[in-house]
C-alpha cells in the first residue's frame, strides 16, 4: 500500500496519529515507524529534515525546520536535458487587479523519479553569478545563489509521474514584485540537478500595493495602516484615501522603509534566504470618530500625475478609552504560515495555520481587534515568507487593528542585542518583523507597547529583551501597568511571547522551572501589585489556563466563575495558533485548571465595566472548549491583596 509513497509522506501522515498519542506510546511508535520507513527504502536518511518531523520535544529547541532550510541549493549543478521540459500558464497574472492567482505547470521529462521537484523562483532569472559569499569565498558560476520561494514534489498530483514522465501540478501565487520561473530538478532535495527551467510568467503590475495590515496607533483615536509595495519613494507617493461612509474623502500621505542584505545579521537571511523586500509604507489616519465605519484604499502617484490604486476596504474605529459597550479581543501566538496549493510539505511544518486563519475570517462579525503574540510567519530567514504571510492573513488584517507582538523565530541571533543567543530568527534578527508590521511603540527594535481597546488596557512586553528588575523594560512594564485609571478600564492584560509566567510544557518541566526561567521572580511583584487580571504567552504550542495564582499557589478556589476579588492573575498558554504542537509533563501541576493538545485562540469579550468573559476555542471547529467569567464591581479591584496593598495610616 505504500509503493508510491515516499518516506516523508509517510511520515507526515503517521505525524498526525503521533500528535494524538499519550507520551508513553511515543518511543514504541517512533521505533515502529522507523521499521516502516526502512522496509520501504531502506537507503532513507533518518538523520535528514523528514526524520526530524516525528521527534518529541527533547529540549528548549524544537527539531522542525522551515521547509526551504532542507533544500541544499548552495549544492545545485546545472544540467539542462534536451528532452525535459517545463511550461507555465498563463502567462500573465492578475489583469483584473488580483494579488492571488493559480497557475498550472507542465512538466515533461524522460528519466522521472519519485525525488523529482519544482521549485518556484522570484525574480525569474535565478541563475546568477554574483553568490553572497558566505566563508570570504565566493561560488564559482554558473550556480544558483538564492532558494525559491516555494517547491512542489513532481508525483505531488499524481503517482502516475514516475512511470510516465508527464503531469500537471497547481501552484497558487501571490504578486510580490517580480516575474516567476518554474525550475525541474532531479536528485532530490539534498543534491538537486537542474534539469529544465520554464518560461517567465508575471503579475500585470507586480509593484501595484498589496497586503495592507491595520495597527492601532500611539493615540486611540489613530489607525495606522501598512502595506507593501515595489514604489520607492522617487518613482511615486504613497498616501491613502479614506473618509467616513458617507462623508467626502481625504489623504494622508505615509513614510516609506525598507531594508538591505546588510542589514541581516546572518544565514540564511544574509544568504541564500535573502530577497528584496521592496518597499513598505506606513500612513497614519488620525481624530477617528470612535466605533465609526471607514472605507480606505491605497494610491501610489506616479510622476506623471496617474495614481495606483489597490482594492477598496473597510474599518471600524477603536471605542473611547473606558467607553461601555460590547468588546471582543482574539488573542493567539505562533501561528506560522502554510501554502493552500499543498507546496513545501507546509502540512508537517505549520499544519493548523490555515485552519486557525479560515476559523478566524468565518467569524469576522464578532470581534474586533486581534492580538498575534510573536512567532508570526516563521520565515527563519527566508525573506519570500513575510511576503506569503502577510498575503494569508490581508483578509483579517486589512479589516480589524491587527496587533503583534516579538517572538524568538523573529528576533533571536547571536550577538544582536537580544536577551538571548539562538539562532531561531535565521538571521532576521527583529528587521523584518519592525520594519513589515507597525506598532505603537517608542522605539520599534524594542518591541514592547502599551494600546487601549475601550475597557481594555494592554501592556505587550518583548520577551527577546531583558525584562529582569533594574532593565529598561521592566521599569516601562510597571510603567505601562501602573498608568491604566481601572474605574475606566477594568480589565488588566499582560503579554509576552514566551511563558514568563506558567506552564507544563514538556521542556520547561525537563528544566524545572514551568516557566522561562526568571519570568515570574521579577514580574509576578508586578502582576501582584497592580492587579492584572490574564496573563497571556505564545512560544509553547498549545493551550493552558491556570487558577487565579501568585507565588506557586491558587488564590481563589473557583474554576469557572470568578466575582469579587480575585486575589491573584489567571495565566494563559494560547500558542497553538497553527504551529507543531508542544507535549505537556505528566507532573501534576496544582496551578492548572485546563490543559489542550490542539490549535486553538482565545476570545476575550467584555460586556461592561463589571462583566468579562473569557473563551478558549478550537480552531478546527470554532466551538468554546474552555471559558470562565470575571464578575465585579470597581471596589472589588480596588480591595486590598496579598502583598498588592498601599500602606495605610491611623491617623484621621
Amino acid at each position: 500500500m505504500f509503493r508510491h509513497l515516499r518516506a516523508k509522506d509517510v511520515v507526515a501522515c503517521a505525524h498526525q496519529l503521533f500528535d494524538k498519542m499519550p507520551t508513553t506510546m511515543n518511543n514504541l511508535f517512533t521505533v515502529l515507524l522507523l521499521l516502516l520507513l526502512l522496509s520501504i527504502n531502506p537507503n532513507v536518511c533518518l538523520a535528514s529534515s523528514s526524520f526530524s518531523i516525528i521527534r518529541s520535544d527533547l529540549g528548549r529547541k524544537s527539531n522542525h525546520e522551515q521547509p526551504l532550510s532542507s533544500i541544499a541549493i548552495h549544492k545545485a549543478f546545472i544540467d539542462l536535458h534536451e528532452s525535459a521540459s517545463v511550461h507555465a500558464e498563463p502567462l500573465l497574472l492578475g489583469v483584473k487587479g488580483e494579488d492571488t492567482e493559480w497557475v498550472n505547470v507542465k512538466l515533461k521529462y524522460p528519466n522521472p523519479s519519485e525525488n523529482d521537484w519544482v521549485g518556484v523562483f522570484s525574480p525569474a532569472n535565478f541563475n546568477a553569478s554574483d553568490c553572497y559569499p558566505v566563508s570570504g569565498t565566493s561560488h564559482e558560476a554558473p550556480c544558483i545563489c538564492t532558494a525559491p520561494v516555494k517547491y512542489m514534489f513532481a508525483n505531488h498530483s499524481s503517482s502516475n509521474y514516475v512511470t510516465t514522465g508527464y503531469t500537471t501540478l497547481s501552484f497558487q501565487l501571490i504578486n510580490q514584485r517580480a516575474d516567476f520561473s518554474f525550475a525541474l530538478f532531479t536528485g532530490g532535495l539534498e543534491n538537486p540537478k537542474l534539469v529544465a527551467v520554464s518560461n517567465t510568467i508575471s503579475f500585470a503590475n507586480p509593484k501595484a500595493p498589496v497586503y495592507p495590515r491595520l495597527a492601532h496607533g500611539k493615540a486611540w483615536d489613530e489607525m495606522t495602516v501598512t502595506w507593501t509595495s515595489g514604489y520607492n519613494i522617487d518613482e511615486a507617493v504613497p498616501f491613502v484615501e479614506w473618509g467616513q461612509t458617507g462623508h467626502s474623502l481625504k489623504q494622508s500621505p505615509a513614510g516609506t522603509l525598507t531594508f538591505t542584505r546588510g542589514s541581516m545579521c546572518g544565514p540564511p537571511a544574509r544568504t541564500v534566504g535573502w530577497r528584496d523586500p521592496g518597499f513598505i509604507h506606513t500612513s497614519f489616519l488620525k481624530e477617528l470618530w470612535p466605533n465609526t465605519m471607514y472605507n480606505y484604499r491605497i494610491g501610489h502617484m506616479l510622476l506623471n500625475g496617474s495614481v495606483i490604486w489597490s482594492k477598496k476596504y473597510s474599518f471600524k474605529s477603536s471605542p473611547f478609552p473606558g467607553q461601555s459597550s460590547l468588546q471582543r479581543v482574539i488573542i493567539f501566538g505562533d501561528m506560522g504560515k502554510a501554502e493552500r496549493d499543498g507546496s513545501n510539505e507546509y502540512a508537517c511544518y505549520q499544519p493548523g495555520s490555515l485552519i486557525t486563519t479560515d476559523q478566524l475570517l468565518s467569524d469576522l462579525d464578532n470581534f474586533d481587534i486581534v492580538f498575534h503574540i510573536g512567532d508570526m510567519p516563521y520565515a527563519n530567514g527566508y525573506l519570500s515568507q513575510w511576503d506569503q504571510f502577510t498575503a494569508q492573513v490581508e483578509p483579517i488584517a486589512s479589516i480589524k487593528p491587527y496587533m503583534v507582538a516579538s517572538g524568538n523565530h523573529e528576533r533571536t541571533w547571536p550577538n544582536s542585542g537580544g536577551f538571548y543567543t539562538g539562532t531561531d530568527s535565521g538571521g532576521e534578527c527583529g528587521v523584518p518583523a519592525e520594519t513589515m508590521y507597525y506598532v505603537p511603540a517608542e522605539n520599534r527594535a524594542k518591541f514592547w507597547y502599551s494600546t487601549d481597546y475601550g475597557m481594555f488596557h494592554f501592556c505587550i512586553a518583548d520577551s527577546e529583551h531583558d525584562w529582569r528588575e533594574g532593565s529598561e523594560q521592566y521599569a516601562w512594564i510597571e510603567k505601562c501597568l501602573a498608568s491604566v485609571d481601572r474605574k475606566k478600564q477594568p480589565w488588566l492584560i499582560f503579554s509576552a511571547h514566551r511563558v514568563l509566567g506558567y506552564s507544563s510544557n514538556s521542556w520547561y518541566a525537563m528544566e524545572g522551572s514551568f516557566e522561562e526561567p526568571m519570568g515570574r521572580e521579577h514580574l509576578q511583584k508586578l502582576w501582584q501589585k497592580y492587579k492584572v487580571d490574564i496573563a497571556f504567552y505564545g512560544h509553547v504550542h498549545n493551550y493552558e489556563r491556570t487558577c487565579p495564582v501568585y507565588q506557586n499557589q491558587c488564590v481563589n478556589t473557583e474554576r469557572y466563575s470568578y466575582s469579587g476579588t480575585v486575589n491573584g492573575t489567571i495565566h494563559v498558554v494560547v500558542g497553538g495558533g497553527g504551529s507543531h504542537l508542544s507535549d505537556f509533563t505528566e507532573i501534576n501541576t496544582i496551578w492548572s485548571l485546563y490543559k489542550d493538545h490542539d490549535w486553538g485562540f482565545v476570545k476575550l469579550t467584555a460586556f461592561n465595566h463589571s462583566s468579562l468573559l473569557f473563551e478558549y476555542k478550537k480552531s478546527r471547529d470554532g466551538l468554546v472548549y474552555d471559558n470562565f467569567t470575571i464578575t465585579r464591581d470597581y471596589r472589588d479591584v480596588l480591595a486590598c491583596v496579598h502583598d498588592g496593598c498601599e500602606p495605610t495610616t491611623l491617623a484621621s
